[in-house]
């Protein structure tokens, strides 16, 4: 079937992730008076939470933050997948979201027309083939940044040799029967440590095999504050609101001495791993000493220290080590080292796909990301009414979404008081001579996925305009007051 049918609304939304329907709330309440309709390329609403379905999935930031500000979370801090979805399932029904989404809808191409000011959008539906077109007058890009289909796999050798199951987690299958097998996990980030302590309680033996350590932050899965405010009677969304600030100030003084003390802060993350697994005389050496600095790259939560248990309980070993090659049997290392297995997990992260590897044109022309200069990571020069959401690395991803939320609505209002129908930003006179610079430095944070992508990603500056900088304590003093009149904003009536 290839039907062309099309749609016109005020504003189209580009996925109905944690992204997308926060950025609906946010549209359909403070610019009420416009049209949207939700692009969703899934079955069903999610995102990331949809996609991964491994052992354990859970957050990596605590859900006071990562929950919306709109929404009180009522759980524990750090939650499973299912629990997030069942939170995003209550925000689509009490918000009436459901109606604008449009599931199964594979985007394939976005193009700029100037003389109509428009955004044409092509997509194809899942359920019958057909090929359907919308028109909008902004984009709201809420697709993520990584690619759902095709994770990260390294090229190893010898992977044809392995006799057993080679999974990467992004596509962990749930009928895959992991008890009394000899499991290996090759990783040591946020997803291996999520799906470890999983594993260890029913697989025969876990190996952990790491080219270079994580840091990990041991706490309890409880919020104090929050326990006591609810023991008292304080409403939810008093609770929420005063546990988001404790939580925020706390991060912040915790990012602020990894940079300035990051010896003394190893020290106390070291202290709270001996004080899990009760165990004064732990080694860290060399299987939990990293080689970069302290939150060069995310620092990966551990709940009740469940890794750390699993390793002094004798459920897992740990090999800090490269592949040589696959074998009939698992895996030999470098260092000759035979690590025999039934399943190897592959929690090797993720591919950066910039907009979603969706093809982008302005005026038939192709967009090169690489090409443009971001406005604070969320606008690009040369690429009119375009909001693109980029979450933060060191806070809750959330936080960004409801930020820029506030700022969408401000920017469109604005454009509908003045009249305008195309705003584009632009470098203003005193930047024409600055630096173009990569995304983001990579000595201030340099995943491997993001070092990987950087050819993808959009040029930044030397100033704060023009650039990402990751850093929410400081944009949640800036963007909510920028100037939409500022040189940078070009608007156009016709």
């Amino acid at each position: 079937m290839n039907e062309n049918r099309s749609e016109h609304v005020d504003v189209l939304i580009i996925g109905a992730g944690i992204s997308g329907l926060g950025s609906a709330y946010h549209l359909q309440t403070q610019a009420p008076g416009k049209s949207y309709a939700i692009l969703e390329a899934k079955d069903s609403f999610g995102g990331t939470w949809d996609t991964h379905k491994y052992p354990g999935v859970r957050s990596d930031s605590d859900l006071h933050t990562f929950g919306y500000e709109f929404k009180p979370w009522l759980g524990s801090p750090i939650a499973s997948g299912q629990a997030i979805l069942d939170y995003l399932g209550e925000v689509i029904e009490e918000n009436g979201i459901g109606q604008h989404i449009r599931f199964g809808h594979s985007v394939t191409e976005c193009g700029w027309d100037s003389q109509s000011n428009l955004w044409t959008v092509n997509a194809v539906r899942k359920a019958d083939g057909a090929s359907l077109t919308y028109t909008c007058n902004f984009l709201w890009m809420c697709q993520g940044y990584y690619d759902h289909q095709k994770p990260y796999l390294p090229d190893w050798p010898g992977t044809a040799n392995f006799n057993g199951l080679l999974v990467h987690a992004q596509q962990w299958d749930r009928s895959i029967d992991y008890e009394g097998k000899k499991v290996l996990v090759i990783g040591s980030g946020a997803t291996a440590a999520t799906v470890i302590p999983e594993f260890a309680k029913r697989a025969a033996h876990v190996t952990m095999l790491q080219r270079s350590p994580t840091y990990f932050f041991c706490a309890e899965n409880r919020n104090e504050l929050a326990e006591r405010l609810r023991e008292i009677g304080i409403d939810a969304p008093t609770i929420h609101r005063v546990v988001r600030a404790q939580i925020l100030h706390d991060q912040n003084v915790m990012t602020n001495r990894c940079l300035t003390e990051p010896d003394i802060v190893f020290e106390e993350l070291k202290e709270r791993v001996r004080t899990f697994t009760g165990k004064q005389d732990f080694e860290f050496e060399p299987h939990f000493t990293p080689r970069y600095r302290l939150w060069q790259q995310r620092l990966a939560f551990c709940p009740g220290g469940d890794i750390f248990k699993a390793a002094v309980a004798g459920q897992l070993t740990v090999v800090t080590d490269e592949i040589d090659t696959f074998t009939e049997e698992g895996v030999r290392t470098k260092s000759g080292e035979l690590i025999e297995a039934d399943i190897i997990v592959a929690a090797t992260g993720f591919n950066l796909l910039m907009m979603g590897g969706i093809r982008f044109t302005v005026d038939e022309q192709p967009v090169d990301w690489n090409s443009t200069v971001t406005y604070r990571g969320m606008m690009f020069t040369g690429v009119p009414n375009l909001v693109w959401v980029m979450g933060y690395f060191r806070a809750s991803w959330t936080l960004r979404v409801d930020m820029l939320g506030h700022f969408v609505c401000r920017l469109l209002n604005h454009m509908d008081a003045v009249g305008a129908k195309r705003v584009d930003v632009v470098l203003r006179q005193e930047d024409r001579d600055m630096p173009l610079l990569p995304w983001i430095d990579e000595d201030n944070f340099s995943p491997n996925y993001l070092v990987r992508g950087l050819g993808q990603m959009p040029r930044s500056g030397d100033k704060p305009e023009w650039r990402h900088n990751q850093d929410y304590w400081a944009e949640r003093d800036e963007i909510p007051y920028i100037d939409l009149t500022g040189s940078e904003f070009v608007y156009a009536r016709q």
